[in-house]
C-alpha cells in the first residue's frame, strides 16, 4: 500500500508552491518580480485601486477626516495588508511544514499623528508604530507554533517593507 503526499494542506496547492520554489532555484533571475497597481480617484477622498484583473478595491476616509466612510482608509488598508501578508506566510508556511491550522487571526494597531498630515506641524505623516497580536489556533505541539511563527516573521514581504527604509520615487508625470 503506498500512500500519497497530499496535494493540499490548509487549502494551500503544494503541488504550485513546490513548483514555484523550485523555479526560483532553478533560475534565481525568476526571483525577481515587479508588481502593479492603478488608483484613480473617484471624488472627495475616494479612490479606487485596480490590481490585475481584479475589481476595484475602494478607498475613503473617516468622515472625522472629511470622508465619506464607505470604505477603509489608506493606513487601515496598509495594516491589512500587513496582516493578510502574515495569514498568506502562515498558511504557506503551516501546510509546508505538514502544520494543520485551524484558524488563524492577526489584530493589527497602529499609532498615527495626524499634526505632519493636516500641516500643522513637520514631522512622521506616518505611522510611529505599528502592534500585531497573531492568534493561532492547531492541535500542532506549541514549540511547531513557535517555530512557525518565527519562520512567517522573518519572511513576510510588507513586514519587511514597513521594517525599513525603502526608496520611494513619486513623479508628476
Amino acid at each position: 500500500m503506498t500512500t500519497e503526499a497530499p496535494v493540499a494542506i490548509n487549502g494551500v496547492d503544494l503541488e504550485a508552491v513546490a513548483g514555484l520554489v523550485g523555479a526560483v532555484k532553478d533560475d534565481p533571475a525568476a526571483g525577481a518580480t515587479t508588481w502593479h497597481a492603478e488608483v484613480r480617484w473617484t471624488g472627495g477622498f475616494s479612490s479606487e485601486a485596480r490590481v490585475r484583473s481584479f475589481a476595484p478595491v475602494p478607498s475613503d476616509e473617516p468622515p472625522a477626516l472629511g470622508g465619506g466612510d464607505t470604505a477603509a482608509n489608506p493606513v487601515e488598508q496598509l495594516l491589512g495588508a500587513l496582516g493578510n501578508c502574515l495569514a498568506v506566510g502562515y498558511a504557506a508556511n503551516a501546510s509546508a511544514a505538514g502544520i494543520v491550522l485551524d484558524d488563524v487571526r492577526v489584530d493589527l494597531e497602529g499609532d498615527l499623528d495626524l499634526h505632519a498630515f493636516l500641516g500643522l506641524g513637520d514631522g512622521n505623516a506616518g505611522f510611529e508604530s505599528i502592534r500585531v497580536q497573531v492568534h493561532l489556533a492547531s492541535a500542532a505541539a506549541p514549540e511547531a507554533l513557535v517555530e512557525l511563527h518565527e519562520r512567517v516573521v522573518s519572511t513576510s514581504p510588507v513586514g519587511h517593507t514597513l521594517q525599513r527604509a525603502v526608496p520611494v520615487t513619486v513623479e508628476l508625470a
